[in-house]
């Protein structure tokens, strides 16, 4: 499965017209490249050499192309669950969510993405007295709002563990040089100050193992106000957070109001979560051997379970008891920083990547449907 919808660009800030697939240097630079043109180039060419070989099959193949995973699932996933789930419900999914991991040029190591954060925006509402912007008041909405915000930004959740991150770091801390793993180690440690400090390290050097630990929030739009001399009755801020999965909604939303603590703050959930909890996929299964086989093969890396931090459409198939493994071409871990990632105002994959991860799809999907 791959989604054929992208997020928006802003042109003017790209090297190369982002729809434009220019090849450069050994990269393809457009929207989409890593998110999610590589498994939709992936899963058509592997239904293509499937037939183009006659390959003997004792498993179906179905190959999904859906569209709005980055806005509106209704149009997508939601959609065929709901309307056409027969023709597309299976024992196994491959989709994103994984992938391997190169440092200065040589691969490392390999991710499937095994479960994933159930995304949940919350709005903070902050009210006052509106008036003359000559005479402040006390009940300024937007102060209120940038004090609860700042309280929020402050804020880490408690270190959480499930069997899917508790294998990531202990599998990362095997094949890690020993000045890091120390810090894999040390925050899967019972010594609450060995895990602290860890957990300090680790948000300050490695964001998204930070984000990893815990339910995270991120403050990311904030509004108020509409002329300068006029202090706003009302401010708002949205908070994108990304809930473990078993995580307690309403018993999150209660952290919150009591970490902001304000009365003239209201607290709540905003627009509807549509990707349900599902179960987490078997790193003892057929489909995650057939990947370690295949990473082994052709990166030569370990292959380590993920929980991904941002959110897939695997989501609503888990849900329904599909298990789920998402994968991905291999990407620079050094792109992200430079401006070439998922979502940034530039995008870009190795052409011989996109080669490597084709061939990659078709061997685990023929290893697992090729009759034996």
């Amino acid at each position: 499965m791959g989604h054929t919808d992208v997020v928006t660009v802003d042109a003017a800030k790209w090297k190369h017209p982002p729809f434009s697939a220019t090849r450069e240097g050994g990269y393809v630079y457009a929207r989409g490249t890593i998110d999610d043109k590589d498994n939709l180039t992936g899963g058509l060419m592997t239904m293509v050499l499937l037939k183009r070989r006659q390959v003997p099959l004792d498993r179906d193949v179905i190959f999904l192309a859906e569209s709005g995973e980055e806005g509106n699932s209704n149009f997508g996933i939601q959609f065929m669950i709901a309307q056409h789930f027969d023709q597309i419900d299976a024992e196994y999914c491959f989709a994103e969510g994984g992938g391997v991991t190169r440092i200065g040029g040589e691969a490392r190591f390999a991710t499937v993405q095994a479960t994933e954060k159930i995304p949940r925006g919350i709005e903070l509402v902050a009210h006052g007295i509106s008036g003359h912007g000559s005479v402040p008041l006390k009940s300024n909405a937007i102060v209120h709002l940038a004090g609860a915000v700042a309280k929020v930004g402050a804020w880490r959740p408690d270190v959480r563990f499930n069997e899917t991150t508790g294998t990531y770091f202990r599998r990362l801390a095997a094949i890690s040089p020993p000045d890091v793993a120390k810090y894999y180690r040390d925050v899967l440690a019972t010594d609450p100050t060995a895990r602290a400090a860890a957990d300090d390290w680790l948000f300050e050097n490695e964001p998204l193992h930070s984000s990893m630990l815990r339910t995270s929030v991120s403050p990311n739009i904030f509004t108020g106000g509409y002329r300068s001399n006029v202090i706003p009755s009302e401010a708002r801020a949205t908070l994108d957070v990304r809930m473990l999965p078993d995580e307690d909604p309403a018993a999150f939303l209660e952290q919150v109001t009591r970490v902001i603590n304000d009365p003239a703050v209201d607290v709540r959930f905003g627009s509807q979560n549509t990707r349900p909890p599902g179960v987490a996929a078997r790193v003892d299964s057929e489909p995650f051997k057939a990947i370690e086989a295949v990473n082994t093969r052709i990166y030569n890396v370990a292959t380590l379970p993920a929980m991904s931090t941002f959110a897939t459409d695997m989501a609503q198939l888990r849900a329904k008891g599909v298990q789920c493994f998402g994968i991905g071409a291999a990407i620079d871990m050094e792109d992200g920083p430079k401006g070439y990632g998922m979502h940034s105002d530039q995008e870009r994959l190795l052409e011989s990547e996109l080669y490597r991860f084709v061939r990659f799809n078709y061997e685990v999907v023929a290893d697992l449907a090729r009759v034996k």
